[in-house]
């Protein structure tokens, strides 16, 4: 037990530890607050959509010898848009839409792969997360985000809950939301192309998901699913970086189990309740 409080201490020396904390949290606040108007909108699964566009685009940055972080932001955002014209114009259910876009970007990506350098490390890492590959651009970016993402809420909150529980009847009281979907998800992207290097492309979606279901099995109110959600999300992430450097571990998959960990114990309480 003394050498895992030890390694636990040893682990706040690092540079690379501080960073993935400080990023992971602020990630973990964005996705948490976001996630809830994507859930209740039955569009959560947008975020595995876009993290597989994101796998395309760093497969393309690494080809061109480019920065992962601003080849990826820009064609991401482009992509949540796109999946929301395709849902609107060509009478695509969310699901539809996003399965079209998610499979032909992960299409792309395996093919960009394999003509150029294939399943490198670099594209592993953003697979499935790495606390190594993290910047201090990234610290900036993601406190950026954070702090645009809570003005927003908070600017917004009425116009958000309206479209979230009756987009139609929010059309008929004069919201607009077209721009407030649109908000949302470029919102979704950038938080998504940010998260990957703490959880990776493939697990980024459930620091969307799994915050607010969790919330919603013990919350009672909207206001209290978004603070219950946002400190389960930065609790997961701070439990399973520090995990993952304890035990040697991966910090996505370390993320992504002590989430699930907070969702079985909160059915659990609901159901015992």
């Amino acid at each position: 037990m003394r050498d895992i409080f030890d390694l636990i201490g040893e682990a706040f020396q690092y540079g690379f530890m501080q960073r993935a904390l400080i990023v992971g949290t602020l990630i973990a606040i964005c996705s948490a607050m976001l996630g809830i108007f994507l859930v209740l909108k039955k569009f959560s699964m947008i975020g595995d959509g876009l993290a597989h566009v994101s796998f395309a685009t760093v497969a393309i940055a690494l080809m061109l010898n480019a920065s992962p972080l601003f080849v990826s932001i820009p064609i991401v955002v482009v992509a949540s848009i796109f999946i929301l014209r395709l849902n609107e114009k060509a009478e695509l259910h969310g699901d539809a839409a996003i399965g079209l876009v998610s499979s032909f970007s992960v299409a792309l990506g395996v093919l960009i792969s394999s003509v150029s350098q294939g399943f490198n490390v670099d594209l592993f890492s953003f697979l499935f997360g790495s606390i190594l590959v993290i910047s201090k651009s990234d610290v900036w970016l993601s406190a950026g985000l954070a702090l645009v993402i809570v003005t927003t809420i908070l600017v917004f909150y009425n116009d958000l809950f309206a479209i979230t529980h009756d987009e139609s009847f929010a059309r008929v009281m004069g919201i607009n939301t077209k721009f407030m979907n649109t908000l949302i998800a470029t919102l979704t992207s950038i938080t998504i192309v940010l998260g990957i290097r703490v959880v990776g492309t493939m697990l980024i979606s459930s620091m969307i998901i799994f915050p607010t279901v969790t919330a919603l099995q013990i919350s009672k109110s909207f206001k209290s699913t978004i603070l219950i959600a946002t400190a389960v999300s930065v609790l997961a992430v701070q439990i399973g970086v520090i995990g993952s450097y304890v035990f040697n571990l991966p910090s996505g998959a370390s993320i992504v189990m002590i989430n699930a960990g907070f969702f079985l114990l909160a059915f659990l309480f609901r159901r015992v309740r």
